[in-house]
């Protein structure tokens, strides 16, 4: 489906960025600095939670098996259909899209901050990159993603490999993105190259507010 851009309220900005590219640690770094951050990933999860429509939909559609004892979603359970049958990954779909599409949007406009920033691993690769007017790129060398994706989640470097070529190219990722941050320094500096970008985000949505 596609998304149509908020048409109004705060400067909306993707962050984006690879595995092991640091782009959460930069956004708990805007929420620092009192920026509101939306989470796609939590959006994912918040639609299917107990009690929501979409779980009840799930269950009848592929039967009580996939609920755990606990009540929550069986999401390993459910990955291995619809990676197997592509006909009930797109049923799933038409149904999750819209729903975390709403929560999302929903989130972006209750933001009180001068800019909100919608935190996406997959900004690019989906449709949600048309939800915002600014897209910020964490970026490192491929060989770092692999290094810090390594050392942080304890994975091989042939796995993380493979999630990195499952995803966008970096070079097509650094030609669509409208301002990219460089993480391959240092930690200690994060802060500092993060404080720049904030002011460069500040304009923008102040300029935004002008033409309003």
């Amino acid at each position: 489906m596609t998304f149509n851009r908020l048409s109004s309220g705060s400067l909306i900005v993707g962050l984006t960025g690879g595995i092991g590219s640091g782009k959460s640690t930069v956004a708990e770094a805007f929420r620092q600095l009192g920026i509101d951050t939306v989470d796609a990933d939590q959006a994912s999860r918040k639609v299917v939670e107990p009690g929501m429509p979409a779980l009840a939909a799930i269950a009848e559609h592929f039967g009580g098996e996939i609920i755990q004892s606990d009540g929550n979603l069986d999401r390993a359970a459910l990955r291995q259909i619809i990676f197997t049958d592509p006909v009930q990954k797109q049923w799933l779909e038409s149904l999750l899209h819209p729903l975390i599409r709403d929560w999302i949007v929903q989130q972006l406009q209750a933001s009180t901050s001068p800019y909100v920033i919608l935190e996406s691993p997959l900004l690019f690769e989906t449709d949600q990159y048309q939800l915002v007017d600014k897209t910020v790129l964490v970026d490192v060398p491929v060989e770092l993603q692999i290094e810090r994706a390594c050392a942080r989640d304890d994975n091989q470097a042939d796995q993380i490999q493979r999630i990195i070529d499952a995803q966008l190219p970096r070079q097509e990722k650094l030609s669509r993105a409208d301002l990219v941050l460089d993480n391959s320094p240092p930690l200690d500096s994060l802060a500092q190259r993060v404080a720049a970008l904030h002011e460069t985000l500040l304009s923008l949505a102040n300029n935004k507010e002008k033409s309003q």
